[in-house]
């Protein structure tokens, strides 16, 4: 086995080497519309508000580069996952709203992918579905409870898998039950965020990089280099959001990482299989998250250090190796066909949590403040759903997207320091631990796990 060390940070292992970046902003500048963040959010902004009025002025700014955030350094997972809580919702707003919010989530995934063709984006796009798993009782009981929420949700096309079935399609081991849901597309994320700048770039959008916003009010959002004075101001900014005035407790930055192995050989892959380039995923606490990769890595992320005290950030995705030793054993449990391969790269990102686990999409028309986010580690798609949404309420349009239950919806403060900090690590070290007594072959779920749930105010 190699012990050469993996490459730490950079950003992601999905930057070929960092971007050359944009112009900054060149000074004071009036626009119709200024969007800060130029993630999958701001990007899809401005692209669908560009289509429907190709004369509006459109101003994008971004402190680093295009897909600089979690839209750069994510699984790669563009799914059908709702950011949030079905019940809790439907609770407040009716089932029938949040079937729809679930359908146009799914229905987005082909909008992404016919985008992509449609703007000759290269993004590495392969819908084979997500892969979940089992791998000891307990496990394969919120397995069975997941497969029959989504069937009540009326998702189609699920199919649940033996043990036997799985193994089909990838060999893994350990694995006790699966399902199979075909809503999911693997994507190479950075490929999409940069290919969606360069396409708005073209249809006349103006993209600024290492342009950092400053502060954002009423018609206008100033950086150190001018001010962008518009009616219309829409914040894009998700994991980062707390370091603007006013937002420190807003969302929750929380992190994430990811490891991504060197090229497999095909010998190794017959013995894998993997052919469908499913996603791939667990049922356990802790969960993974994993993807072969379009040059035939794997990737695969969890959440080891899950947040940094007083809402810091990472330097530029560099995550202890501690994490990278955690998530390569996690990654040689499940495949230990690939024990011998190297990793060639660890990182990590911020996505951003409200504080009650539900992401939220508005616009003020008194204001002409808007926003989009909180979408829990379920954006890639989520992002595309809230900015054809957010272009619709900007531009008055009464439409089924302006209905759905997440519009108009916000979040109560996270606690402050040092209670965000304590709350935050202790529910994810309660986590640990029921994995670790579920690993003793329990068949439910731990109650130390339903504990920390209820307290963190998680959806289950």
């Amino acid at each position: 086995m190699s012990t050469r060390a993996p490459i730490n940070g950079h950003v992601s292992h999905w930057f070929d080497g960092a971007p050359v970046p944009r112009d900054p902003l060149p000074g004071s500048r009036e626009a119709d519309v200024c969007i800060v963040g130029a993630g999958y959010t701001g990007l899809w902004t401005a692209y669908y508000l560009k289509k429907a009025d190709p004369g509006l002025r459109i101003v994008v700014l971004e402190a680093r580069f295009a897909g600089f955030g979690a839209s750069g350094r994510n699984g790669g997972w563009l799914s059908g996952l709702v950011p949030g809580d079905r019940e809790r919702m439907a609770r407040r707003h009716g089932r029938d709203g949040v079937v729809a919010w679930q359908r146009a989530l799914n229905e987005a995934v082909d909008e992404v992918i016919d985008v992509a063709a449609r703007e000759s984006i290269d993004a590495g796009i392969v819908k084979g579905g997500t892969l979940e798993i089992a791998r000891n009782p307990a496990q394969a009981s919120r397995l069975t409870a997941a497969l029959e929420a989504e069937r009540r949700w009326q998702i189609d096309g699920i199919e649940e898998l033996t043990k036997e079935d799985a193994a089909q399609r990838i060999r893994l081991d350990g694995v006790v039950a699966a399902y199979h849901n075909p809503h999911c597309a693997r994507i190479q994320p950075a490929m999409l965020a940069r290919g969606l700048a360069d396409t708005v770039e073209r249809l006349g959008v103006a993209v600024y990089e290492r342009s950092p916003v400053l502060e954002i009010s009423a018609g206008r959002a100033s950086t150190t280099w001018g001010t962008v004075s518009a009616p219309v101001v829409v914040r894009a900014t998700e994991g980062f959001t707390t370091t603007l005035p006013g937002l420190k407790r807003r969302w929750l930055p929380m992190n994430s990482s990811m490891i991504a192995t060197d090229p497999i050989p095909a010998a190794r892959w017959d013995e894998i299989g993997w052919q469908g380039r499913e996603t791939l995923g667990d049922t356990a606490h802790g969960f993974f998250y994993a993807q072969r990769t379009a040059d035939d890595r794997i990737a695969l992320g969890g959440r080891s250090v899950p947040y940094r005290f007083g809402s810091r950030t990472d330097r530029d995705g560099r995550v202890p190796e501690h994490t990278i030793a955690h998530l390569r054993d996690t990654l040689h449990a499940i495949l230990p066909q690939v024990a011998d391969v190297p990793i060639a790269h660890g990182w990590c990102g911020v996505l951003a949590v409200p504080r009650d686990w539900q992401a939220g999409v508005d616009y003020d028309r008194a204001t002409g403040l808007g926003w989009a986010g909180g979408y829990v580690g379920h954006g890639v798609t989520a992002t595309n759903l809230a900015a054809r949404t957010l272009a619709d309420l900007i531009l008055d349009r009464t439409t089924p997207l302006t209905a759905l239950p997440w519009v108009g919806h916000h979040s109560r403060a996270w606690e402050p320091e040092p209670l965000r900090w304590l709350g935050v690590r202790g529910m994810y070290l309660a986590y640990k631990a029921a994995d670790r007594h579920e690993a003793r072959g329990r068949s439910h779920t731990s109650p130390i796990a339903v504990v920390a749930d209820k307290i963190a105010g998680r959806p289950h």
